[in-house]
């Protein structure tokens, strides 16, 4: 029996740990029959060792998102190894340590900007990066942290989260035509190397521990990767500007 990616060709970013909801997205894309090329920066011979865990070889370029240089380089890198793309993953996201951790009130614009050009913008920069290799359209999954709400040590995120769900509804609105989907998954916090650079997270982990209707596991990526794979596959063909939440339910919890 095939998989629902059979045939696919899909480019993911931000595979950094096993732990990731990027390596658990390139797992499952791979069982489920995509053909897969993974990118890394600022450590692609990171990336090229955590992809050795892959059920399948995939190959590693680097991409530095907020490079121009390293943003024409894609369409070539990708079309001589698969030819061209049927997906994209964008799973990434940054903020300098002082625009995290209760400091929102004290962050410099600097930082603001460093957190919404790597965080926000670079969705755009990635997918018009991506959208000559997908000639017969395809599907743009990014990864988001529910922007609704003011998250304990948050800070900055918070904001750049909220203008990343903003750039997919634009990118969903301008891409229509081309038959290129943007959506994005909300996922509940896991332990990941994004979640190591929020000091205090433990706070905000314990909201899922007191108010999730189903348990959630914050060691446990592939609920999510499931998500955004669902996302990539033809099961969703007139689905676009969405946000799915993967986060056990507390986006539907009041007090």
């Amino acid at each position: 029996m095939s998989g629902i990616l059979e045939g696919k060709r899909i480019l993911i970013t931000g595979v950094l740990m096993e732990s990731s909801i990027a390596f658990h997205t390139a797992k499952v894309a791979q069982e489920q029959g995509a053909e897969v090329i993974l990118t890394a920066f600022p450590r692609p011979t990171l990336t090229e060792r955590i992809a050795k865990k892959l059920p399948k070889p995939a190959k590693v370029f680097e991409l530095d998102v907020t490079d121009d240089e390293h943003l024409a380089r894609v369409e070539e890198t990708v079309r001589a190894e698969l030819g061209g793309l049927d997906g994209v993953v964008h799973s990434i996201g940054f903020a300098p340590q002082d625009a995290l951790g209760g400091n929102f009130l004290n962050t410099p614009f600097e930082s603001v900007s460093t957190a919404m050009h790597v965080s926000a913008f670079s969705l755009k920069s990635l997918t018009m990066a991506c959208v000559p290799l997908m000639s017969n359209g395809g599907s743009v999954v990014g990864l988001t942290f529910d922007a609704q709400f003011a998250w304990p040590q948050y800070d900055w995120m918070g904001p750049a989260k909220a203008a990343l769900e903003a750039t997919s509804r634009y990118l969903a609105r301008d891409l229509g035509e081309r038959n290129v989907r943007c959506n994005l998954i909300s996922a509940g916090p896991l332990r990941s190397m994004a979640a190591k650079s929020i000091p205090g997270f433990g706070e905000l982990a314990k909201v899922w521990d007191e108010r999730s209707p189903l348990a959630w596991d914050m060691n446990d990526p592939e609920p999510a990767g499931r998500g955004v794979v669902a996302l990539l596959s033809d099961f969703f063909p007139k689905t676009t500007g969405e946000i799915i939440h993967v986060d056990g339910g507390v986006h539907i919890m009041g007090a």
